[in-house]
């Protein structure tokens, strides 16, 4: 493909994992591959080199055969093993181009590979992918492949408040009486500021990164939840100066807003 972003991002180092990763994916899907894109916090702002992740989109043309996918996973399993602590922080999913127009649970399960485990399986995707979409959609980056708008229909602002409704009620809620994630502090701040995320986007319709939504919800809830925010905004990096129970009502807050037809 002759479109190729050599420097899709400001980081040196993300962009050396980068290439290796597309070169290893051209020489596997050869012409089945569409395109490569960037979302996250790199495409949507707020990408921290201390803690953020890569998230990548692969776009095929269409569903992909079993034996290219037994390569896949060897490939990335050999890409976790590279000397750099990127070669285990990259998440991604590879979908077709048909698939990924619009989220349809009923053609939701693509091969992935979450952050930290250099393991490619296939999962079902989620009502979180509505908004990855829109991420995409709007802010993606694209490292070769067509512009995301041709590949993907728009996102409503109802469409994007649903689907983290959906994401309270199917993650979040159940968190309230089995909160195992939140004995780690870097999840706690995580959770907090995914919880002002949800918040803006029910209230908005939109989505920010998590530093803006945090940087609302410190002006939009009020004086109740402007320090527990700001802690979380300031010890993303797993200082675990946030109070289990602190996170949890606060979780436990924006599910009941969640739950409301208006805010």
């Amino acid at each position: 493909m002759s479109n190729r972003n050599t420097y899709p991002t400001p980081y040196p180092d993300v962009n050396a994992i980068l290439d290796r990763l597309l070169a290893n994916v051209q020489a596997t899907l050869t012409d089945r591959l569409v395109g490569m894109y960037l979302y996250g916090s790199l495409a949507n702002g707020g990408f921290d080199p201390g803690s953020s992740d890569i998230d990548f989109l692969i776009v095929t043309d269409d569903e992909l055969p079993g034996e290219i996918v037994t390569a896949l996973v060897e490939m990335h399993t050999q890409i976790a093993t590279l000397n750099t602590r990127w070669a285990t922080e990259l998440e991604g999913s590879y979908i077709p181009k048909d698939a990924l127009r619009r989220h349809d649970p009923a053609r939701a399960q693509h091969p992935h590979i979450d952050r930290g485990s250099g393991h490619l399986s296939i999962m079902q995707h989620d009502s979180d992918w509505v908004v990855q979409r829109y991420i995409l959609r709007e802010r993606g980056i694209v490292l070769t492949g067509p512009p995301l708008p041709a590949l993907i229909d728009p996102v409503s602002p109802d469409d994007l408040r649903q689907a983290v409704r959906t994401l309270m009620r199917m993650w979040w809620g159940p968190m309230l009486s089995n909160p195992a994630p939140l004995q780690h502090g870097g999840y706690r701040s995580y959770a907090i500021l995914t919880m002002c995320r949800v918040l803006y986007t029910l209230r908005h319709g939109g989505i920010v990164s998590k530093t803006q939504a945090g940087q609302w919800a410190q002006v939009a809830l009020g004086e109740q939840w402007r320090t527990l925010i700001g802690r979380a905004m300031e010890h993303r990096n797993g200082t675990p100066l946030i109070a289990v129970d602190d996170a949890l009502a606060f979780i436990g807050y924006a599910v009941g807003q969640s739950v409301q037809e208006d805010l």
